[in-house]
């Protein structure tokens, strides 16, 4: 005698924390809107994101 097999198979929500796809790909971008803006900030004075902080 065989069992029954379940015709629908349940779908879970991923979480929004943690390591899933949804929080890499969003770290991701907000890496690469950081590394932009660092090198924008550089380009347009001519100095390093230190000095324009004032840290050096």
């Amino acid at each position: 005698m065989t069992t029954p097999q379940p015709s629908v198979t349940p779908t879970a929500q991923e979480p929004k924390f943690g390591f899933n796809d949804y929080s890499e790909r969003l770290n991701g971008r907000a890496a690469m809107i950081g590394f932009s803006l660092t090198l924008l900030i550089e380009a347009l004075t001519g100095q390093g994101v230190l000095a324009w902080l004032g840290l050096t």
